[in-house]
């Protein structure tokens, strides 16, 4: 493997490792699931960067189908304040690819302290986290050499759908669920000669990225991509969000690129589409629906018969090989980006 591809193979290794982790993972889970049942109202998450923006998802995936609030934790009260708040009635997860950040330990450590059910998801089995957390969830994502994360970041929205189903034990989303390596093979199959088309945007320094509900944290997730493989000033708004303000920022020929799946929030997207539109701006459109698809300058299409809840797992898809041959257009190595380690320690 040649170093410019570290990245792309792991992109193209998601489906393998979804499959690993659903297959390793599922009785453990639901075993976890079975043994926190009834002693938690809600959960608290503890994350940074893309598991920071996994946690986002969570916030939508738990309230809609398992009608539990989630609250992100504010780590530097834990650490750097020594101000924790209570945890009462609280689940507190950390989500961390390498298991390493102290801030990250910390928020369990003070859970722990407070009685509270703890539970980590992380690629690394005999890390910090590992023996902090009352409970485990391994990603199976073999390691990640390439600096930015891309499987284990589809991975940890994966086990997050996985503990959801588990904790209603619905059947109909399981088998949903595991469709979706299927589903990333699909998509990074259409791509590949598509994707090529990236040249266009060689020259981008700035963009926006929206996405609404699910797909909040997706718009997240893409935006630091582009940030760290690319250099771009990329900001990620939700659509309503965007509306209040952000859009001024809009004029002709601005790239906007739009996170619109099928679903709830088509007709938002729709309308936002309109808008953007009549400013001249520059559309490049993720999606699985046909007609919103056509709105766009730039199409990047997953399968249509990924549902809402799901589309995030696929959607990022996209994103991640148009951010990895942007670098590689603007002659930057989507590798090893200047600046940036793999493992990053936070207090």
């Amino acid at each position: 493997m040649s170093k410019s591809n570290i990245l792309l193979h792991e992109i193209e290794e998601q489906p393998s490792v979804i499959r690993n982790l659903l297959d390793y993972e599922m009785e453990n889970i639901r075993s976890i699931t079975r043994s926190f049942q009834g002693k938690f109202k809600y959960i608290l998450i503890a994350a940074r960067g893309s598991s920071d923006n996994a946690a986002r998802y969570a916030q939508y995936l738990f309230g809609a189908y398992n009608k539990i609030q989630v609250a992100l934790a504010t780590p530097s009260l834990f650490t750097l304040y020594k101000r924790p708040p209570s945890l009462n009635e609280a689940l507190v997860i950390g989500i961390s690819q390498s298991g390493q950040s102290p801030d990250i330990i910390e928020v369990l450590k003070e859970a722990k302290k407070q009685g509270r059910p703890t539970l980590c998801i992380t690629n690394e089995f005999n890390s910090k986290l590992t023996k902090t957390a009352d409970e485990v969830i391994k990603l199976h994502a073999r390691k990640e050499k390439a600096i930015a994360a891309t499987k284990t970041y589809t991975a940890s929205l994966v086990a997050l759908a996985l503990i959801s189903c588990c904790l209603d034990n619905d059947p109909k989303r399981l088998k949903q669920l595991m469709m979706v390596p299927s589903w990333i093979s699909q998509t990074i199959n259409s791509l590949k000669n598509l994707i090529s088309l990236t040249q266009r945007y060689r020259y981008m320094e700035h963009c926006v990225v929206i996405g609404r509900g699910f797909n909040y944290a997706t718009a997240f997730e893409i935006a630091l991509k582009l940030k760290e493989l690319t250099k771009v000033f990329c900001e990620p708004y939700s659509s309503a969000d965007f509306l209040h303000g952000p859009i001024a920022t809009i004029g002709k020929g601005v790239p906007v690129i739009i996170v619109a799946p099928g679903g709830k929030v088509k007709r938002d997207i729709e309308n936002i589409l309109i808008k953007l539109r009549t400013l001249g701006a520059e559309t490049i459109i993720i999606s699985n629906n046909t007609p919103l698809l056509l709105k766009g300058r730039f199409l990047l299409p997953f399968p249509k018969s990924a549902d809402e809840w799901l589309s995030p797992i696929i959607a990022i898809v996209p994103g991640q090989l148009f951010a990895r041959q942007l670098a590689i257009e603007k002659s930057l190595n989507p590798d090893n980006p200047i600046g940036l380690t793999k493992v990053t320690e936070t207090y």
